[in-house]
């Protein structure tokens, strides 16, 4: 049966260019000496990947491109899928720190994929011995996956069901879903018959479809109208700029029994409530530092999850929308800026928050293909890209227990996304058995200096942790306070008038990315 891409996985094909590749990644670092014989060759690690390559559609699938795009992609079978093309291994240069392990994470990361193959491919990495934290003997794996075929929650369940809850090989999902037959690729005539009923169709639906969404709209265009705009709000910093290719990566990570006791400093707040706080004061730490610091608050972009308490996320492809939420870094006490935050994402609905993301997502899917590619790849584009947002922050909650890979435990993680122009910052924040990292994402020209902005993250949440709670009024609303953590930030329109500032007392978290392992053991073979 013929499958073809939804209109928002299609974007992400439509608007990738040389400088503004839209793949995603995960690094993963793991510990061999849980393994049998106390390490993990890279034959083993290919083997084991191959014993799990029929737990996902996207594994074995490949894109199957029209002309002129006069219609959106279709999956197919790839029927040369040869495993040991998608793998490849490397050891780091000396002097093998966490500085040379960011820069070559970064250079993977800003090279293109073999669009021709299914897209996904795994980059293993030895020779961690000089990490800070890192076991001696490990090895990462950097897994990347292209947009179109997933989005956060879908790539995590595709990494989970690849991985192990034990270092015997008990698979994470004992019983993976069914995989769909795909087929061979559709013949010339019946492509065009499609392409030509979807142009046809597409104008009764999209005016079917705008009909309904009409009242949300005319509130959405009343509202911008009177907020002056996209860009009201948004302060232009040196993150809204036109991207350029040579991406930079750096990253560390906090235990979430450290964020659970900031966020009770401040009744009703969320971990994403920590989180936003934390990168918030970092930004302010980064740019004072540069004398760069706007008087406003800087203005964050947060994903919603649409598939809802029902969606499978087994299910490839991107279920998503967004919203915006100010990271209130015109805020300098800590506390007062949580509660800032705690203040704006307790009022806020995903129905009211993504409204607008929502109407374009429901609109966009019966836009005719080559409409959308062009349209895409001009709102997107160096020169008419809009200044919506300063940076992007995403939060996948990941697994609470320890996941294996061919016997090798995994120690810490982190997430890499694509960048835009006019917003040169991701902010990635994915957790795993009992600890948050903060992984960030930007381009060489934009911030050279990663490593610093990475301190002012260590920096401001330490910030967190040493001030003192007083009393607080709750959140307005009052189920807020028992509310669990959504997959993403909420926001709304505005923000509230911030609540009292703490003091500071002497507690600090761990400076360095920290993964847990065991003793020295044998690096991995080939």
């Amino acid at each position: 049966m013929l499958k073809q891409l939804s209109a928002q996985d299609a974007q992400f094909l439509y608007t990738q260019t040389a400088n503004n590749l839209t793949h995603i990644m995960g690094v993963y670092i793991y510990d061999p000496s849980t393994a049998p014989g106390g390490f993990v060759r890279f034959k083993d690690i290919i083997r084991h990947v191959d014993s799990r390559v029929d737990t996902s559609p996207l594994f074995k699938r490949r894109l199957h491109r029209l002309p002129f795009d006069m219609d959106h992609p279709y999956w197919v079978e790839d029927e040369h899928f040869d495993i040991e093309a998608h793998m490849s291994h490397a050891r780091l240069p000396e002097p093998g720190d966490w500085r040379q392990f960011c820069i070559a994470v970064a250079r993977y990361f800003s090279k293109p994929m073999d669009m021709n193959r299914p897209l996904w491919d795994i980059y293993i990495i030895e020779g961690l011995d000089r990490i800070p934290g890192i076991p001696k003997g490990s090895f990462a794996m950097l897994h990347r996956v292209h947009h179109a075929a997933v989005d956060g929650a879908s790539g995590a369940h595709a990494f989970i069901a690849m991985s192990d809850i034990d270092a015997n090989g008990t698979p994470a999902i004992a019983d993976p879903p069914p995989l769909e037959e795909l087929g061979d690729p559709p013949t010339s005539t019946e492509t065009l018959s499609r392409a030509w009923s979807a142009s046809m169709q597409s104008p009764v639906k999209f005016i079917n479809a705008l009909a309904k969404m009409s009242p949300a709209i005319i509130s959405s265009a009343r509202k911008a109208i009177a907020d002056g705009g996209m860009t009201a709000g948004v302060p232009e910093t040196r993150f809204n700029v036109a991207i350029g290719p040579h991406k930079m990566f750096d990253g560390t990570s906090v235990a979430l029994a450290d964020v659970a006791l900031v966020r009770r400093k401040v009744p009703g707040a969320t971990v994403n409530d920590v989180v936003l706080t934390t990168v918030g004061g970092a930004l302010r730490k980064y740019l004072a530092k540069h004398k760069e610091l706007p008087k406003e608050s800087l203005v964050a972009v947060a994903p919603i999850n649409l598939r809802g308490k029902g969606g499978k996320a087994s299910t490839p492809g991107n279920q998503v929308s967004a919203m915006s939420v100010p990271v209130r870094s015109d805020i300098a006490d800590p506390l007062e800026r949580l509660a800032a935050i705690r203040d704006y994402t307790v009022e806020a609905k995903e129905a009211k928050a993504g409204v607008s993301a929502r109407i374009m997502t429901d609109l966009s899917q019966h836009i005719p293909g080559a409409t959308m590619a062009a349209v895409a790849r001009l709102v997107t584009s160096e020169r008419f890209a809009v200044r919506g947002t300063n940076l992007f922050i995403s939060n996948v909650p990941g697994a609470q227990v320890p996941l294996y890979l061919a016997g090798a435990q995994l120690v810490t993680q982190h997430g890499m996304a694509p960048l835009a122009n006019n917003m040169g910052l991701f902010v990635a924040t994915p957790s795993y058995n009992g600890r948050i990292a903060f992984s960030l994402i930007s381009e060489r020209a934009v911030m050279p200096d990663i490593a610093f902005f990475r301190t002012c993250i260590e920096e401001s949440f330490a910030d967190l942790m040493a001030a003192e709670s007083r009393p607080d009024k709750p959140p307005t609303r009052a189920k807020a306070a028992t509310a669990k953590p959504e997959a993403g930030p909420k926001a709304k329109a505005a923000p509230k008038p911030a609540a009292k500032s703490g003091t500071k007392s002497a507690a600090k978290p761990a400076r360095k990315p920290v993964a847990k392992g065991n003793a020295t053991r044998k690096t991995p073979k080939k």
